[in-house]
């Protein structure tokens, strides 16, 4: 299933170790608008955990290190 473009953006700086506080900051979103997209990509991608999230990512090339 695709991530949307917020979902990827958040996605992204998850990868970069940013905490949901400084995520939320840095999009000039709440933090629970955060943690909602957190959870959708967990739906979506099958995952438990922002582990599980970074690595579905790499696997499917959306981002790299």
């Amino acid at each position: 299933m695709a991530l949307t473009k917020r979902e990827q953006e958040i996605l992204e700086l998850i990868a970069n170790e940013l905490t949901t506080e400084q995520i939320a900051h840095f999009l000039n979103i709440s933090i629970p608008t955060v943690e909602s997209h957190r959870r959708n990509m967990f739906r979506k991608l099958g995952v438990q955990s922002v582990v599980g999230l970074v690595k579905e990512a790499l696997k499917n090339g959306w981002i790299q290190v």
